[in-house]
């Protein structure tokens, strides 16, 4: 029972731990997800969506009967007339007067409607495209700030290391001094590098929380000491652009095909119900001078012939937007190929000057190790010591910054091909 109950314990403990791990950790992909959910930018999303909803219903309510009052009061220059008076038929006279209120229900529009939701429709997942296009852009300085912290990080390990070398130096002086076989100035050498490297502590910590600063108001997330950075792993990506540009382009397309067809929509034959009512001076009655009321309705019928004369050339307009929405694509792809050239060359450049650090490195620690040797019997002096220190010490740091140039070039090669 108490194998049991410890198993139990451990394991809870165990799961608490790794939970509290993740918590504290922060990948790269989480940091682009949190910026992108927190960038004012965003809420620009909602804005479009509303207002496509608002459009497509105010266009819907192009099916509803189109209500009109009117009104005219005119005076013409003759009115019917007979030759010889006619008991019963009084002489009409030249001022005449309607009011009247008609709907129009239509029955067939031609498909304006339809093809007008439809373009509206294209034109929300274009503006939408281009939202995601801007914070799309967010990666990049993500991408900055991120990276900052792993290489200030390293640079931070590293310094602690050159620390503990010259304090290893400077208890051997120390003791040869009181020995009697070393000069206090050769203690002075080592303190004097060891203040400075204290310094060098205080500037890296001080990028660090600059970094983290900066970081943390764009994922709107709190980053202290205890946060983990998890180095991203290096990566081969693929050769095929997927950039959300290229969407946005494609979308466009669909935009000149509701153009379109929204114009061959507006050139066809209409067909409507109506009925007219009011009170007229004359109404339908000609030969009355009073106000009548009156009444009419039925279909009617209208073919818009005007709209021809001008169909090629809002065709013609429709085609060049097209084809220069094509150059638009085609210049992208230029020059996000010449970007990936560039890139490709600097991964190739960091990857052989690594292979290099690899081999300076055991060779200037191995020097470092007899000049410390060295010093132990007072065949050379601290400033001697100093200088291999510090030549192991800016061979560790290029390979670190290297390490972390070369993980910046990759993702930037990710996100400059869209994975």
């Amino acid at each position: 029972m108490k194998k049991i109950k410890v198993f139990f314990t451990t394991s809870f403990l165990l799961f608490w731990a790794l939970a509290s791990a993740q918590r504290n950790s922060l990948t790269l992909d989480s940091c682009y997800y949190l910026a992108k959910q927190n960038y004012p930018l965003i809420k620009q999303r909602l804005l479009i969506e509303k207002t496509s909803e608002y459009t497509i219903a105010n266009i819907s309510k192009g099916f509803l009967p189109q209500i009109n009052f009117a009104g005219q009061a005119t005076y013409q220059s003759d009115v019917v007339q007979f030759p010889k008076a006619i008991p019963g038929v009084p002489v009409l006279t030249k001022d005449q007067y309607k009011v009247y209120a008609e709907v129009n229900q239509p029955i067939y529009d031609g498909g304006i409607i339809k093809e007008q939701k439809k373009l509206q429709e294209a034109n929300t997942i274009v503006e939408q495209q281009k939202l995601e296009v801007d914070l799309y852009k967010l990666r990049d300085r993500i991408n900055q700030l991120f990276f900052g912290v792993l290489l200030v990080q390293e640079q931070q390990k590293q310094n602690e290391l050159m620390k503990n070398d010259i304090q290893l130096g400077l208890n051997k002086i120390n003791a040869a001094i009181a020995n009697g076989t070393a000069l206090k100035s050769n203690a002075d050498v080592l303190k004097a590098e060891l203040l400075k490297a204290e310094e060098q502590s205080i500037a890296l910590e001080a990028n660090r929380t600059a970094f983290t600063n900066m970081l943390g108001y764009f994922i709107n997330r709190q980053i202290n000491e205890n946060t983990v950075f998890v180095k991203p792993e290096n990566v081969i990506p693929s050769e095929e652009i997927r950039r959300p540009e290229l969407l946005m382009f494609d979308y466009q397309n669909k935009i000149f095909d509701a153009q379109n067809d929204l114009l061959t929509a507006k050139n066809r034959p209409k067909i409507s119900f109506f009925v007219q009512g009011g009170f007229g001076k004359p109404a339908f009655n000609i030969l009355s001078n009073n106000f009548d009321p009156f009444y009419i309705g039925g279909l009617r019928f209208t073919f818009p012939i005007s709209g021809f004369y001008t169909l090629k050339n809002e065709r013609a307009l429709i085609k060049l937007n097209r084809e220069n929405t094509s150059i638009q694509k085609e210049t992208f792809l230029f020059n996000t190929n010449v970007a990936l050239l560039q890139q490709n060359q600097d991964i190739s450049k960091l990857q052989k000057m690594l292979q290099t650090d690899e081999e300076i490195i055991p060779l200037r620690t191995h020097i470092k190790e007899t000049a410390l040797a060295q010093l132990n019997y007072g065949i050379i002096n601290s400033s001697d010591y100093l200088r291999e220190v510090n030549a192991e010490n800016n061979a560790r740091q290029d390979k670190i910054l290297h390490q972390i140039q070369l993980l910046v070039a990759e993702y930037n090669e990710r996100n400059t091909l869209g994975e």
